[in-house]
């Protein structure tokens, strides 16, 4: 149970500008070659209620992120929200059965997580149903599993660029917008560069390489709460933060 007592007295507008005045920090630490980017912050506000979502649009946050389809659908559809200037971004992991539900949801930007072909062709029939213009594409990006670990969602490393290739060629609702990865959990930047980042910065030089695409046009989706100043600092051009806006999430059971 979230104790909506505790809830209000989160310092959302604080929150928000001290993360971005640290954003502008990572961003002046970068290699030159990124000096062009800048970053998107985007609020993931799994299991906080509207009421804070609300606050951070207040507060002239757009972009915002849900992990969970039900929630996305709750908090898409609310009528405080869904008239907002909003973008959502899906960042969970997405099962076929579940693509028309997230489809439908007003103001859907980018699905983040599209990780087999199987997916994709899923999604790119679907959206011929949900787009309001006839050339209307729906942003997707490919997840890939930088860490290998199996619990984790993602294709391969060696598979990328593959699905990349099959996105762009066969799947003609959708436009490709970048490459996302979410990493193992808990590690230090103090031991030198996250290995999970390096690989997806590796990862688009290869898929931009191999399909001829333009390094510039292909984002890179990596960072959280506890390391979007490194990810930033590294070629992030889009930082999912969430307990550091909207504080803490409940435990699990």
């Amino acid at each position: 149970m979230i104790n909506s007592s505790k809830l209000r007295m989160v310092d959302i507008v604080g929150n928000l500008n001290l993360i971005k005045d640290k954003i502008s920090v990572a961003c002046s630490r970068r290699p030159p070659e990124f000096s062009n980017v800048t970053p998107r912050l985007v609020a993931v506000s799994k299991t906080k209620p509207p009421n804070l979502v609300i606050s951070a649009l207040d507060a002239g946050q757009h972009h915002f992120g849900e992990n969970y389809v039900n929630e996305l659908v709750d908090k898409g559809n609310h009528p405080d929200i869904k008239t907002r200037d909003i973008r959502w971004h899906f960042i969970g992991h997405l099962q076929r059965n579940k693509v028309n539900k997230v489809l439908a949801v007003p103001n859907l930007h980018v699905i983040e997580t599209v990780d087999s072909e199987k997916l994709a062709a899923a999604i790119d029939s679907s959206w011929l149903k949900f787009r309001k213009l006839e050339d209307d594409k729906l942003n997707v990006m490919v997840q890939v599993n930088t860490s290998g670990e199996e619990e984790k969602s993602g294709c391969d490393l060696g598979q990328t660029s593959a699905l990349v290739k099959y996105v762009i060629e066969s799947c003609k609702n959708l436009n490709f917008m970048g490459l996302m990865t979410i990493g193992a959990y808990g590690y230090n930047p103090a031991n030198g560069p996250n290995p999970d980042f390096l690989s997806l910065v590796k990862c688009r030089e290869d898929v931009c390489r191999e399909l001829g695409l333009d390094i510039n046009n292909v984002e890179l989706s990596m960072g959280m709460s506890t390391d979007y100043e490194h990810a930033i600092e590294l070629g992030s051009s889009n930082v999912r933060v969430g307990s550091a806006i909207f504080g803490e999430r409940p435990s699990k059971a």
